[in-house]
Parts: structure tokens; C-alpha cells; sequence
């Protein structure tokens, strides 16, 4: 296709028609191709210098009539060219939100066919509503958690924070299952999952597994050993300056020690005479010693009839 020469040359009105549309001559940069799109319609490529616009360029059309020696402008645009900067693929809304995206003024939009629910009870006559009270009292939700929906919430529990796996489940001597403050879920994840109620747990109001623990379990307790004090009554150091009496004590005067009166003592009992089991007889020259003995003995035993 052969280039329109008056379209081709005219270089000057697409310039001026690429600082127009940026407002700054600065920003324009230099004349880099013109291509022939149609028959008497060419479009001029500048480089664009604007910040932020690596790689973009000012594209500017010009078409002209039949016959007619002048160009018109069809159109004029900021456009990226191959290597250009550009923004990452847009994302709708409903597919961009992630769990923890949602804060207290956000709704989330309503997924028609989300895989993880099935079709729930909806109770249409008297009936089903005398049915529907006696089978589970208080079912009446549209949809309610299937299958795939159950196994995948419980297998995200499980690998959480409150599951087997945490810090504070390995350290615990005891499970939540044994736990007063467990309060286990209904229906299928009764056996798996429950909320603990404790106030002094990091759990408290937390969907835990039955497998996890926390030192704040209700049956578990530590040993109490002695005090660590090494003096019943310390001494406590502080920068404030306390006056100490240095001055010795008088020494106490000494009472005067009782008098000690010397006692008689006691006399001493006369000791019992022996008796002789049988005393042998005399013989006839110790029967005279003996004879004679007792007028002896009474003359010593009476000195004055002595001396008469």
C-alpha cells in the first residue's frame, strides 16, 4: 500500500495535535514511525515523556479526502507501545477479595453455584414444618454445608493455630477435650472441633480442635515448691541515705549473787547389825574369857562405879 505523501509530511500538525492532548510541551517527544493504515489514512507515533509512561507513545491519525491537499485529525491518543509499563490485568471484585479482606462496613456478593453448599431444608407447608421442627429444630437456612464444604473447613482448622500443631498444644500435659471450658460444636464437628470459653486462654472464644491444649486447661495444675526467699525478713537496697547509731550499748549490770549458808548435814544412819545364821561353840578356855568379860565391859560402860 502506497504511503500518502501529503499525510506523510504532515508531521507538524500531529505534534502540535500530541502537545494539545498533553498540555505540555515537555512531555512530546521525538517523531518515531508513521504507519498507512487505509487508503488516505496515516498515524504518527511520538515518544511520550511523561513520568510513569515508560514505553508509551502519542498516536495521532490523520485522514484526508479525495482530491483535498490538506490533512484532518481523526483521532489522538496516549497508547502503550510493545515495551510498555503497564498496569496488571484487572481483577473483578468478587474474585480479587481474599479471606481477611472483609472489614465491618464491607458485604460480600452473593455467589450463586459456590461449590462448598448444598441445597438446604426450606419448609413449604404445614407439614414440612411439623417435620422440619421434630428432624432439627431451627434449620431453615436456604443452603447449608456440604460435603466438600465440611472437609475443607475442618482440614483449614486443623492446620491452624488452635490445632494439634501449635505451640502451645505440644506443651500442654492435657487435651481440650478433657477440658471443662470446651464447649464442643453440633452435628458433624462435634467430634472434632469445640469453642473454648475460658477467659485466661489465648483461645478464648476460638473454634479449637479437640486435640489442642493451652496451660489454662481446667484439670491440670503445677508443682508448688518451696519459697525462693533465702531470708524471711530481706534487706532492701535503695539510694536513699539512712542514719545508723554506731554508739555502744552499756553493758547490763550484773545482779548480785545469792548467799550460800552452809547446812549440818544430815546424820548418817547406823548401819544394821548383821545376825549370824548360827555361831559355833565355844571352847572350855574361851568360855572363861567370855565369863569373865561382861563384869569388864560394865565397868568400862560406868567409869563413876569405877572410881568407887
Amino acid at each position: 500500500m502506497a504511503k500518502d505523501a501529503v499525510l506523510t509530511e504532515a508531521v507538524d500538525l500531529a505534534r502540535e495535535v500530541a502537545v494539545e492532548l498533553a498540555g505540555d510541551d515537555a512531555l512530546v517527544g521525538d517523531h518515531l514511525t508513521v504507519t498507512t493504515v487505509e487508503d488516505r489514512l496515516v498515524t504518527h507515533l511520538f515518544a511520550c515523556t511523561m513520568p510513569g509512561y515508560r514505553g508509551w507513545v502519542w498516536s495521532i491519525t490523520l485522514a484526508r479526502a479525495p482530491r483535498q491537499k490538506a490533512a484532518s485529525v481523526c483521532e489522538a491518543h496516549l497508547v502503550p507501545a510493545d515495551d510498555a509499563l503497564l498496569a496488571p490485568a484487572w481483577v473483578p471484585w468478587a474474585d480479587r477479595v481474599r479471606p481477611g479482606d472483609l472489614e465491618a462496613s464491607m458485604v460480600l456478593p452473593y455467589v450463586a453455584g459456590d461449590g462448598r453448599l448444598v441445597q438446604g431444608y426450606e419448609a413449604t407447608g404445614e407439614e414440612d414444618e411439623d417435620r422440619l421442627a421434630n428432624w432439627e429444630l431451627g434449620l431453615g437456612r436456604p443452603r447449608v454445608l456440604g460435603p466438600d464444604g465440611r472437609t475443607e473447613v475442618a482440614d483449614r482448622w486443623y492446620r491452624g493455630s488452635h490445632g494439634p500443631s501449635a505451640a502451645s498444644a505440644i506443651a500442654s500435659a492435657s487435651p481440650c477435650s478433657t477440658c471443662a471450658f470446651f464447649i464442643p460444636l453440633t452435628g458433624s464437628m462435634r467430634l472434632r472441633f469445640g469453642a473454648c470459653a475460658n477467659e485466661w486462654s489465648p483461645s478464648d472464644g476460638r473454634v479449637v480442635s479437640v486435640d489442642h491444649g493451652c496451660g489454662a486447661h481446667s484439670e491440670t495444675d503445677i508443682e508448688r515448691g518451696a519459697t525462693q526467699w533465702p531470708d524471711p525478713d530481706p534487706v532492701f537496697e535503695n539510694d536513699v541515705p539512712v542514719a545508723l547509731d554506731l554508739t555502744a550499748e552499756p553493758e547490763p549490770e550484773l545482779e548480785p549473787e545469792p548467799e550460800v549458808v552452809d547446812e549440818a548435814p544430815a546424820p548418817e544412819a547406823e548401819p544394821a547389825p548383821e545376825v549370824a545364821d548360827e555361831a559355833p561353840a565355844p571352847d572350855a578356855a574361851e568360855a572363861d574369857v567370855s565369863a569373865d568379860a561382861p563384869a569388864d565391859e560394865a565397868q568400862a560402860e560406868d567409869p563413876e562405879r569405877q572410881a568407887d
